[in-house]
């Protein structure tokens, strides 16, 4: 593993808060990366997410997958909601998580000071990329700010700097127009996408950059924001779907049972193999006719389909996000 320290102070310069959860039932310790004390592998699963406004109903989209995962390898799997994308990423540095969902860009910084392997990522809708997300600049309606030209001089909402929609993406778009996402603007770091949100049409700034699906989805089903409260102003390119990671400290046939478990499931499915038999929602209109009026589950925090097998050749755009901006927390070589 490479521990490479120099990308964990960036993210400490960048500002964010790097708290891991707290022991384990799965922590491991100093020589101890991939065994119990008995030799014959983890006794439990972590399964870590990074929380939301609503963090009961983000750990409740993850049960279902959770209950696969226990199904597939017979270990017991808890949830752990981990402060920021850094606390992640260090707690799987610290091989204090097993298996994982953060942002890309977060998959980006993880993989170069955590043992870690990306192995699936969101499918939206039965088409296979349709997991693809973007950035979106968004305004309270009415605001008069109508272009990204326009954000120059105004208070912004961010996620935090490890976020690909959430941060890094809305920099590359600033940076490309000749704005400076430091001095050009006043950033703000909300923490997380729906919070940014309310923020911004709470007054407490005038921009907002977040995940597409919270502005067309999620925030719209909770019924925190409905159609004309909003304006975008800005759409970035295709960022990578939210990543899938699994600790390489596991043994391989038990990352290999993980794994089957997450891609063998649809929302549907999942809900036929009885995954989530107390929380279950129609199929959403775009997964076709075939799925029409079946009944699914919430699988994962993006409401995904399913999940799709992923390699870390999937986050090469990332990469070319952070070659763009020369952000601080992109500097981990």
């Amino acid at each position: 593993m490479n521990k490479n320290i120099k990308a964990m102070a960036a993210l400490a310069a960048a500002g964010i808060m790097l708290t891991a959860c707290g022991a384990s039932p799965n922590a491991r310790s100093e020589g101890n990366s991939s065994a119990d004390s008995a030799g014959d592998g983890p006794q439990s699963l972590v399964f870590a997410v990074v929380p939301t406004d609503d963090s009961k109903e983000l750990e409740n989209s993850f049960k279902p997958i959770v209950a696969a995962i226990e199904k597939e390898t017979g270990l017991p799997t808890s949830i752990e909601a981990v402060s920021s994308n850094a606390g992640v990423i260090e707690a799987q540095a610290a091989q204090r998580v097993d298996v994982a969902t953060y942002g890309a860009f977060s998959y980006y910084l993880a993989q170069d000071v955590a043992d870690i392997t990306p192995v699936a990522m969101d499918q939206r809708t039965p088409e296979a990329g349709s997991g693809a997300v973007q950035s979106l600049g968004v305004v309270a309606a009415g605001s008069g700010i109508k272009t990204l030209e326009d954000v120059q001089g105004k208070d912004v909402c961010f996620t935090d700097p490890a976020s690909s929609t959430g941060y890094l993406a809305a920099a590359a778009g600033l940076i490309g127009i000749g704005l400076d996402p430091k001095t050009d603007i006043n950033p703000i770091f909300a923490g997380s996408h729906d919070v940014a949100v309310t923020q911004m049409l709470a007054g407490d700034c005038e921009v907002a950059f977040v995940a597409g699906t919270f502005i067309t989805d999620i925030l719209p089903a909770r019924g925190v924001i409905k159609d004309g409260d909003v304006e975008t102003l800005w759409t970035s390119p295709d960022i990578p779907a939210t990543p899938m990671v699994i600790g390489n400290w596991l043994p391989e046939e038990l990352q290999k049972k993980i794994t089957d478990a997450v891609l063998k499931y649809n929302a549907v499915t999942a809900a036929e193999a009885g995954l989530c038999p107390e929380d279950q929602r129609e199929a959403h209109p775009s997964w076709g006719d075939d799925y029409a009026g079946k009944m699914a589950c919430e699988w994962g925090g993006t409401g995904a389909f399913a999940f799709e097998p992923a390699t870390d050749d999937d986050f090469a755009t990332i990469r070319e996000i952070c070659d763009t901006t020369q952000a601080e927390v992109c500097r981990n070589e």
